[in-house]
C-alpha cells in the first residue's frame, strides 16, 4: 500500500496494542486532520482525539464501513468479518506498508525458531561494519516509525508468520531458517502456516536475494517459488544463525574479518539454551523459548550425553511428541519433570519405554526442587519445555526467569 493512496481512504486501525499504536502515531503525523477509526476488543484503551472508536465484543462490525483496514498481527485471521475483508482485499498490515514504502534496504528474517538470534547477530555485524542499521519488527520495535529514516539505512527486520500472512511484498534480502509445526491454534492447517512463511520470498524479483536452509525440505520448496538470487546454507540447528548472517554480510560486501569479529563478540539471547550456571555441581540450562518438540530435540542433540534431567511440558496446542519421546528414550536422561497440560501427553508418548524417574510439577519451585533432588553432580539439568508457556506462566520469558530465579535460590524456597 503506497502511502499517498491512503490520503482519501477511510482507514480503520484494527488492534491498539504496541503495533497498532505505532501505526496510528505514524499516520497521524502523515494526515494530521484525518479522522481514523480504531477497533479493539478491549474497552480499556488510551483515549485519542480525532478518532472514531469501535470497542468491545462487536468491534468487528465496523469493518464494512471502511476502505482500508490495517490489521495488527494478534487479531485472529479466521473470524467471519476478517475473512470477508480479506476477500474484498481491504486488509493490509504495518509490515506491508513498511515494505512498500521503505527508503532503504530491508533484510527480513523468518523461521519457526532462531529468527530473533539471527536478526540480532546480523544487526551486530552491520553495526561492527559501521553501517546505519536498525533492528526492528517482531523482536519488539514496530516498523512504521522508521520510515522517516534516510534511504541509505539498512533495516534488519524479524518477521513472524502473523506479520507475513497475506503479504504482497517481500524484502530485498530474505532469510528463511527452518519451518516446523507451530501456531496450529491460529491457522486452519500447517499448510496455511507454511504458506504464510513463504511470503517472505514469494514476491521477490531477480534483483533480490534469498538465503535459505537447504537441509529443510519445506524451506527448500519455498525457495523454488522465488525469482530471487538464491544462496543456500547448511548447518546444525544452533549454527544456522551464523551461516545465515555470514551470507548477508557477503551480499552487503562486509569484510569477512569484520563479520567474524562481531560473531565472536555476540552474546546469545536469553532463554535460548542459556547457561544459567553451575550450582551444587549441577549445570543448569534455560531453553524456555523451546515451544515445539523439534527445539527440545535440538537442545538435547547440542548438549549431548550429560543431560540427566529434563523439565518439559506446558500449554497443549496438540503438537506431535512422538519424535521427542523417541529421542528421550534413546538418551541417557534419568529424570523427567512434566508441567501441565502437554506434559501428560508427552508422558503417554513414551509408552512406558522410559525407565527413569517421572514427576509432575504444577509450579517452577516444585520443578526446580525435584531437579536438585534427582540430578547427579557433574550432570546437566535442562529446561526445554517443547510447549508454549501459557497456563502456569505469562510467557516464555516469565517461565525462563522463574527457572533462573529458583535455581539460584535453592534451598531457600
Amino acid at each position: 500500500m503506497i502511502l499517498k493512496n491512503l490520503e482519501n481512504k477511510k482507514i480503520l486501525i484494527l488492534g491498539l496494542g504496541r503495533e497498532g499504536l505505532d501505526t496510528f502515531k505514524f499516520l497521524r503525523k502523515l494526515f494530521p486532520e484525518k479522522v481514523f477509526g480504531i477497533g479493539d476488543k478491549s474497552k480499556d484503551v488510551k483515549k485519542i482525539t480525532k478518532v472514531k472508536w469501535h470497542l468491545g465484543k462487536n468491534y468487528l462490525k465496523a469493518l464494512k464501513d471502511y476502505d482500508i483496514i490495517i490489521k495488527s498481527p494478534g487479531i485472529p485471521i479466521h473470524l467471519p468479518e476478517i475473512e470477508k475483508a480479506f476477500e474484498k482485499e481491504k486488509i493490509t498490515s504495518q509490515t506491508e506498508i513498511f515494505l512498500e514504502n521503505c527508503p532503504g534496504i530491508v533484510v527480513g528474517i523468518t523461521g519457526t525458531k532462531g529468527k530473533s538470534s539471527t536478526a540480532s547477530l546480523i544487526y551486530e555485524i552491520l553495526k561492527n561494519a559501521g553501517l546505519k542499521a536498525h533492528l526492528i519488527g517482531n523482536i519488539g520495535k514496530p516498523l512504521l516509525s522508521y520510515l522517516t529514516k534516510a534511504k541509505d539505512n539498512i533495516f534488519v527486520c524479524e518477521l513472524s508468520c502473523h506479520q507475513l500472512y497475506n503479504l504482497k511484498k517481500s524484502p530485498h534480502i530474505s532469510v528463511i531458517l527452518n519451518i516446523y509445526p507451530e501456531h496450529l491454534d491460529y491457522y486452519k492447517s500447517f499448510k496455511e502456516y507454511v504458506k504464510a512463511k513463504g511470503n517472505i520470498a514469494r514476491w521477490q524479483t531477480k534483483n533480490d536475494y534469498l538465503i535459505y536452509n537447504s537441509e529443510d525440505k519445506l524451506v527448500k520448496e519455498i525457495s523454488k517459488k522465488s525469482k530471487s538470487k538464491k544462496i543456500p546454507f547448511k548447518g546444525e540447528y544452533h549454527s544456522q544463525n551464523i551461516e545465515a548472517a555470514k551470507s548477508v554480510a557477503k551480499i552487503l560486501k562486509i569484510p569477512e574479518k569484520t563479520a567474524s569479529e562481531a560473531i565472536k563478540k555476540f552474546k546469545p539471547l536469553p532463554h535460548r539454551l542459556e547457561l544459567v550456571g553451575k550450582f551444587k555441581e549441577i549445570t543448569f540450562y534455560n531453553d524456555s523459548l523451546s515451544t515445539i518438540p523439534e527445539s527440545a530435540i535440538n537442545a538435547l542433540n547440542f548438549l549431548g550425553k550429560d543431560v540427566q534431567t529434563l523439565i518439559l511440558g506446558g500449554y497443549d496446542r496438540g503438537l506431535d511428541f512422538k519424535k521427542l519421546a523417541q529421542r528421550i528414550i534413546e538418551s541417557r536422561i534419568k529424570t523427567l519433570i512434566f508441567f501441565p497440560e502437554s506434559g501428560k501427553r508427552i508422558h503417554r508418548s513414551l509408552q512406558k519405554k522410559f525407565s527413569g524417574n517421572c514427576f509432575f510439577a504444577d509450579s517452577m519451585p516444585k520443578a526446580v526442587k525435584l531437579a536438585y533432588q534427582h540430578t547427579d553432580k557433574g550432570k546437566i539439568c535442562l529446561l526445554s519445555p517443547a510447549s508454549a508457556s501459557f497456563g502456569l506462566f505469562k510467557d516464555y520469558q516469565e517461565r525462563g526467569n522463574l527457572f533462573k530465579k529458583y535455581v539460584a535460590k535453592f534451598p531457600e524456597f
